[in-house]
C-alpha cells in the first residue's frame, strides 16, 4: 500500500548501501521519526568479489607503470612492521591528522599512545570517525598523510 505523506529518499538509500560495502556490514537501520530504513545485505555473496577480483586486476592491468610505485610502497609498509606493530584503518575514508584545519596533529612520531587515544580522524560519508589506537607504545612512524585517502585494512601508524 502507498502512503503519500512518506517519501523515501533514494540517495540517502544509495549512501547507506556505499557505506555497507566500505565498512563490510551486513545491514543499517535508520530510524527518524516515524520512518525506520533498513538495508541489509548477504555478506556470503559479496566478500568474495571484494576481496579477490576488484583488488587483483587493477594493481596487475598496468604492470610497466605501477610495479615501480607498488613494489617501494610494499617494501616501506612490511619493514616498519618488523620493528612494531601496525594500527590499520578500520575503514575507507579520508584521513585527516589533526581535529580541524590548523590544529595540532593528534599524534607526533615519538608520543607515547595509550590503547583507546584517538591517532586521526577518518571521514567516510561526510561522518567525522575518531580513530583510536589498538595498541599502547611509542609512535615509530605515521605511514598516511593529511587528507590521503586509505583503504580498510591498511596500515596508519606503527606502534613500538
Amino acid at each position: 500500500m502507498r502512503n503519500d505523506n512518506k517519501k523515501f529518499d533514494t540517495a540517502l538509500i544509495r549512501d547507506l548501501a556505499v557505506l555497507l560495502d566500505e565498512t563490510n556490514l551486513s545491514e543499517i537501520e535508520l530510524e527518524q521519526g516515524d520512518t525506520r530504513i533498513r538495508v541489509a545485505r548477504q555478506m556470503s555473496i559479496n566478500a568474495p568479489v571484494n576481496v579477490a577480483a576488484p583488488v587483483a586486476a587493477p594493481v596487475a592491468a598496468p604492470v610497466a607503470a605501477a610495479a615501480p610505485a607498488v613494489e617501494p610502497a610494499a617494501a616501506a609498509t612490511q619493514e616498519p612492521a618488523q620493528s612494531g606493530s601496525p594500527v590499520t584503518s578500520p575503514m575507507v575514508g579520508t584521513a585527516y591528522l589533526a581535529p580541524e584545519p590548523g590544529a595540532a596533529d593528534f599524534i607526533q612520531v615519538g608520543d607515547k599512545v595509550s590503547e583507546g587515544q584517538t591517532i586521526l580522524i577518518i571521514e567516510a560519508m561526510k561522518t567525522m570517525n575518531h580513530i583510536p589506537s589498538t595498541k599502547s607504545g611509542t609512535v615509530k612512524q605515521i605511514l598516511v598523510e593529511d587528507a590521503q585517502p586509505v583503504e580498510f585494512g591498511e596500515p596508519l601508524i606503527i606502534v613500538e
